[in-house]
């Protein structure tokens, strides 16, 4: 048996996650499964993202997206604070996510749902379905020119009026959060190949393993992996699971 909880990983506030049937889940599992065991470690992810971000001699980011966008390229690295030039020593990956983050604080990642489920564990093992260096290193494969593909999205995507993603998760709306796992970067089959389905099936092959050997998992991912056909619950159900929703 298993339980899998869709998490947040950032939110302007700290959110009200544990509701009576989660708690439970919670008191009934005996080991919690989550991306990244160690969030709160904050200089250890990034001394691990600089260390597979560096590569020397890149050319300007201008010069790694399409000429259509280097004006909205150039807004964003304005708004970023960031010059053309400054991602001379990083992978186009590393860049992108970077960009990514802008207007984004360190507080509102300390207030994802996935840290306050670790948080919870108590005595409990904290089981990393990836860890930072895997999950980094994921975008860290991708060939140059997907990676460029990344780097085009995020700027693309720069403008666009976010959705309040926390109201969202919170309605539990898994067919407006499935329809987000098919935009930006997620909407090239790659990417999409690599970052979202993959994932999922490598996640659905140790939770099942789990489940085989006895183990009593609550598994907390981001709440994208838990949506539509190739989102865990789907997975698991064609491999012959009861999936049921509780909440």
């Amino acid at each position: 048996m298993a339980w899998l909880f869709g998490t947040i990983h950032s939110a302007k506030t700290p959110l009200l996650w544990q509701t009576g049937k989660v708690r439970q889940a919670l008191d009934d599992s005996n080991e919690i499964m989550v991306e990244v065991g160690n969030l709160a470690d904050e200089s250890d992810i990034a001394a691990t993202f600089a260390r597979l971000a560096q590569n020397r001699g890149q050319p300007p980011l201008s010069q790694r997206v399409e000429a259509e966008q280097r004006p909205a390229l150039a807004t964003l690295l304005r708004k970023s604070g960031y010059s053309d030039g400054d991602f001379a020593a990083m992978d186009t990956w590393a860049a992108a996510l970077t960009l990514a983050q802008t207007g984004a604080n360190k507080d509102q990642a300390r207030n994802g749902v996935d840290r306050a489920v670790i948080a919870a564990a108590g005595k409990r093992p904290v089981v990393e379905l990836e860890g930072a260096a895997k999950q980094l290193g994921l975008f860290d494969s991708l060939a140059e020119h997907e990676q460029r593909d990344l780097l085009s999205a995020v700027v693309a995507e720069a403008d666009r009026l976010d959705a309040d993603l926390a109201a969202r998760w919170r309605k539990g709306d898994m067919v407006a959060i499935e329809r987000e796992t098919r935009r930006g970067l997620l909407a090239d089959p790659e990417l999409r190949a690599v970052l979202f389905v993959g994932r999922n099936r490598d996640w659905t092959a140790r939770i099942a393993q789990a489940i085989k050997s006895g183990r009593r998992p609550f598994v907390a991912v981001g709440a994208a992996h838990m949506a539509g056909p190739e989102g865990l619950p789907a997975m698991l159900a064609r491999q012959g699971y009861t999936v049921t929703r509780v909440q």
